[in-house]
Order: structure tokens, then C-alpha cells, then sequence
């Protein structure tokens, strides 16, 4: 490039518009489909009055859903299988302990019979899953 002085030297600047440009979209395309990106099973949760229990580790998340079907972490599972597919999963696994997610509009016998089941697959430890009273998960 010249520049209009007449000396006839090359312009060395670099044109940064075009990064700007790509950066840009690339932004608004991650703003985009972030919220998109949602995982689990959708449930409905009810509310405690006490504070969530600090933990650093995952645990398995036993789910069940409006619909009352049965999810392990992401995966469904029929209640007839539900102890079947615990022992799998948590045969090599040290601490067995579950926590189970139920929607609040499930009945209350769907939850007992996946809580008896989860209790015969020989888990030792079983964890409820609410929203703080003030209904923010966090």
C-alpha cells in the first residue's frame, strides 16, 4: 500500500475490522445457542425451608418426571428395570448414594415405588432433591 506522501514506503498497519467482524459473530452466535444448550430432565421441583448441602463431588440423579417416567442422570429407564440398572451402574462405585429429583406433580406412589426400588439395588445413602423455599435452584 502507499501512502499519499509521495516517499513510497509500505504501510505496515495491520486492518483489525475484519478480526472485530468474526469476533462479533462469533459472539452473538454463542449468545444465541448458550441457553439452548440445557441438559437433564425437566421437573418441577417442590420447595424446603433449609439450605443446600455442600458437596464437591457428581452423584447419580435419579429423575422422574411429570410424566412419571424414570430417568438415571439422563438416561430413561422403565421401573421394572430401575434396580436392575442401579446395580450396573453402581457395582465398581465406592460410595453408593443416590439422589432422586421427582416432579411435584407426580403422585406420591410413583415416588415410593422408585424410592423401594432404589432402596433394594442396596443404595446407602438416599438424598431429596427441593428448591429453597425462595424457589431459585442453585
Amino acid at each position: 500500500m502507499h501512502s499519499g506522501s509521495g516517499d513510497h514506503q509500505l504501510m505496515s498497519e495491520i486492518n483489525v475490522t475484519p478480526f472485530v467482524d468474526v469476533m462479533l459473530v462469533l459472539l452473538i452466535i454463542f449468545m444465541v445457542t448458550t441457553p439452548m444448550m440445557v441438559q437433564g430432565v425437566d421437573v418441577k421441583l417442590p420447595t424446603a425451608t433449609y439450605d443446600a448441602l455442600p458437596s464437591n463431588e457428581e452423584h447419580l440423579i435419579i429423575s422422574i418426571d411429570n410424566d412419571s417416567k424414570i430417568y438415571i442422570n439422563d438416561l430413561e429407564v422403565s421401573l421394572d428395570f430401575l434396580t436392575q440398572k442401579l446395580d450396573t451402574v453402581l457395582e465398581k462405585v465406592d460410595n453408593k448414594s443416590v439422589y432422586l429429583k421427582a416432579d411435584k406433580r407426580v403422585p406420591y406412589g410413583v415416588v415410593v415405588n422408585v424410592i423401594s426400588k432404589i432402596k433394594s439395588a442396596g443404595i446407602d445413602s438416599l438424598g431429596m432433591i427441593t428448591l429453597p423455599e425462595n424457589g431459585k435452584s442453585s
